[in-house]
């Protein structure tokens, strides 16, 4: 499947604001199941530096400073990417002997997916992530069956909803509300995978929607979309990361685009940055993902863990995006 991305975000800034400095991700990676056939990256001023490179998780981040004055900031990325069904993990690790092989032990050889079973800003250790996620993981329960378990009882238990969190709610404080957005659940589960010892991480991207029958698909009316992921170790390099999608009761296929993955939001927010001046400001957000291709709807994605769960409605959510102000 080609998919064409365009990602538009736009500040309008009062009063003006006098230099700026800003990193986006907005670059998808190239992947297994994921090529990155294009890229632009269009920034309004031009800045006076740009320079791009990958940061500690592999993500290409792009670095620009604005060392004019300027009342307004128009950043649009476009992406032309070609995915391709994923391969489904095979694997009969139970999640106790995940936990184990994650534990220190002197000498052990040194795993990097090990980074991601500690807390994080957007994800901190609390009992109640712990106590909602253990009655998915019975002993001797298969991780991959836990974690879908998991998945399905998020999507059950949690009620969609875009006003009811902001970019920087705690995770402890939806799993309460039992409501949010994506974020919120991607930053659940992967809360309660960490409560059980096991590593998680977040993935930040993009989802292809389908308008009603007999509708046209609407120019800037998608959205980012985040979703989860666990390791198993006795997989082969980045197929020890296996994604679920608590939002949509699903795991990603083609129609998913990965943009960036890290600990939470925060290490992969679209763009985020310091300003000096710009007091208050208005954002804008337009994303369109269009098929290059002539595609239907996908039908529910397949299981290797038993039934597997069928898709949802597409629900997505704009995200926030985040900024710091020198006043």
């Amino acid at each position: 499947m080609h998919l064409e991305i365009t990602h538009e975000t736009h500040y309008a800034y009062h009063p003006q604001v006098e230099t700026a400095q800003h990193v986006a991700h907005l670059r998808p990676p190239s992947l297994a199941y994921q090529q990155l056939l294009s890229h632009t990256l269009k920034i309004t001023p031009t800045p006076s530096q740009l320079t791009q490179s990958l940061d500690v998780f592999g993500n290409t981040s792009a670095f620009f400073s604005l060392q004019a004055v300027h009342e307004h900031l128009g950043v649009v990325a476009r992406s032309v990417v070609r995915t391709s069904p994923p391969a489904w993990a095979h694997s009969t690790m139970t999640w106790e002997q995940v936990r184990e092989h994650f534990r220190y032990q002197a000498g052990a050889r040194f795993s990097a997916a090990s980074e991601f079973i500690f807390a994080s800003p957007y994800v901190p250790r609390h009992p109640d992530f712990a106590a909602y996620a253990r009655p998915s993981f019975a002993p001797g329960v298969p991780l991959l069956a836990a974690a879908q378990n998991l998945m399905e009882r998020i999507y059950t238990d949690f009620t969609y909803s875009s006003e009811s969190t902001e970019v920087n709610t705690p995770a402890v404080e939806a799993l309460a509300l039992r409501k949010g957005v994506c974020q919120d659940f991607a930053h659940i589960m992967v809360a309660c995978w960490r409560a059980m010892g096991l590593p998680a991480r977040y993935v930040s991207g993009y989802l292809l929607t389908h308008p009603a029958p007999g509708q046209p698909r609407l120019i800037g009316s998608d959205a980012s979309h985040a979703w989860a992921s666990v390791y198993v170790p006795d997989q082969t390099g980045d197929m020890g990361w296996c994604d679920f999608d608590p939002t949509n009761n699903r795991m990603p296929g083609e129609d998913y685009v990965t943009l960036a993955t890290g600990r939470d939001y925060s290490d992969v927010s679209p763009m985020r940055g310091v300003i000096h001046g710009g007091a208050s400001h208005t954002l804008s957000v337009a994303v369109t993902v269009m098929p290059l291709d002539t595609v239907a709807a996908p039908p529910p994605a397949p299981s290797q863990l038993g039934d597997g769960p069928s898709q949802s409605q597409s629900q997505s959510s704009i995200w926030p995006y985040q900024s710091l102000q020198w006043q």
